[in-house]
């Protein structure tokens, strides 16, 4: 690999922890840098999984106030998502490479979409929120929610982060406060990452030379994303990062037909 390439993928792998810290959406920069560096669709997304291993290490060491007195609730959450990326890496790995091409820029898309439509959903949860105090265990509606979320991190994962924390204020305590959510979605999602990203380390595509540059970045750009995110005005940011999604999803398009 270049030292050009190197570069775009450290560079990008700051944007991505920066993102993921914003708004849940770490792979809208992690991928495509992937692409640009010359890796085919199936081998840039398992290499994007094992790199943002690092992005989960990154947060949840920037996060550590926010985790405290969650590690029950964490164990339970961590769990399920686990096993919902499980299931994501081996349709990954059971799925004609076409058929991933032909699915990635929609996903994209979708993430985009959710995340300019972010607030409204979090009103909307937080209508239905728990009375205060602890938060509850998931229901089996909110375990099987919590599954399919997971399996679409392990599957390719954008804006995951953001259907996970729509799925956790459904459960969480009246007057929780939102990085206290947002933690515990890191972790939640990282449970998904680690588990597929093991699966791909063995058996997938993986450039680990791309994988060590990209999460690289994460790291440092997850570690110092809830400092900088305290500082710079939040819906901004999260409305540019949408529509660059948006542009992405529109370019995979043109790129496949």
């Amino acid at each position: 690999m270049s030292i050009g390439s190197s570069a775009l993928l450290v560079s990008a792998g700051v944007a991505s922890g920066l993102a993921g810290s914003i708004a849940g959406l770490a792979s809208l920069f992690s991928y495509p840098a992937l692409l640009a560096a010359g890796l085919p669709p199936v081998a840039a997304n398992v290499t994007n999984t094992v790199a943002l291993f690092s992005n989960t290490v990154g947060t949840a060491a920037g996060s550590r106030a926010e985790l405290r007195g969650q590690r029950d609730r964490l164990l339970r959450l961590g769990v399920l998502a686990a096993l919902g990326g499980a299931v994501g890496a081996a349709l990954l790995l059971c799925t004609p490479s076409s058929a991933f091409e032909a699915v990635v820029p929609w996903l994209i898309a979708l993430g985009s979409v959710l995340i300019l439509v972010r607030d409204p959903l979090r009103r909307l949860v937080e209508s239905k929120s728990r009375p205060v105090g602890r938060a509850a265990r998931p229901t089996l509606p909110m375990a099987c929610a919590i599954l399919l979320v997971g399996l679409y991190g392990g599957y390719f994962g954008a804006a995951s982060g953001v259907l996970m924390l729509a799925v956790l204020s459904l459960s969480a305590a009246v007057g929780e406060p939102l990085p206290v959510t947002n933690a515990v979605k890191n972790i939640a999602t990282g449970a998904a990452n680690i588990t597929a990203a093991v699966a791909y380390a063995f058996v997938a595509p993986v450039h680990w030379g791309a994988a060590v540059a990209l999460g690289a970045g994460a790291l440092v750009g997850s570690w110092v994303g809830p400092v900088i995110v305290r500082r710079l005005p939040e819906t901004p940011l999260r409305i540019a990062i949408a529509l660059a999604g948006l542009g992405l999803a529109v370019s995979l398009w043109h790129r496949g037909t």
